[in-house]
């Protein structure tokens, strides 16, 4: 059985709709929501956003000349933050057994806008974890081995006690290259039976 559960936030605790934030950048442009959906990219600007190279007025400044659109910075955030739905129930009643048993962590590639508004909005679904470790706060995103080193150096455990959940397949490759126990999960059902089996 692992030392440690890590798991990643959005789309295996917390719900996450990416058409919302389109939907809610084109109404706030007068544009239509495709405008930004065959033009959207993970490209450097977002990456370096997310390991707090830039900030967030930074980044939709490089957004802004990607898709040619000027908005006022409050209608980037009120629909980069769109992309919430609702936490993953099944999930979620688990945790707090989880954190009874094991270590619980959380490692996601996010930015600081993102996470006010999660942490905010959902104080009770993360209230179990032990500690968040957040890309822009580690200086590193996943799916890079390096960014799983550190977050095991930082909770004290060596990779291979450590069982990792996420939805991205990218990521998960990146966990199993540094040596963690990891699940490439993305359904809520799924999730639910792989943390339920780590507490029969």
């Amino acid at each position: 059985m692992p030392k440690a559960v890590l798991l990643d936030l959005g789309g295996v605790v917390l719900g996450i709709n990416v058409a919302q934030v389109f939907q809610t950048w084109a109404a706030r442009a007068g544009v239509e929501p495709d405008h930004f959906k065959h033009r959207w990219v993970m490209d450097e600007a977002y990456e370096l956003h997310e390991i707090g190279a830039i900030d967030f007025a930074e980044y939709v400044k490089r957004q802004g000349q990607h898709f040619d659109i000027d908005m006022p910075l409050t209608d980037w955030q009120d629909g980069w933050n769109a992309i919430w739905t609702e936490p993953y129930a099944q999930v979620v009643t688990l945790l707090p057994k989880l954190a009874k048993r094991y270590d619980l962590f959380a490692f996601s590639n996010t930015n600081a806008v993102h996470a006010e508004s999660f942490c905010s909005r959902y104080p009770e679904a993360l209230a179990h974890f032990d500690k968040l470790f957040l890309s822009h706060e580690v200086g590193a995103r996943k799916p890079h081995a390096a960014a799983f080193i550190r977050v095991c150096d930082q909770i004290n455990a060596q990779p291979r006690d450590v069982l990792f959940i996420d939805d991205s397949a990218e990521n998960v490759q990146g966990a199993l290259s540094a040596g963690l126990d990891a699940h490439h999960l993305y359904k809520e059902q799924d999730i639910a039976t792989k943390l339920r089996q780590l507490l029969d």
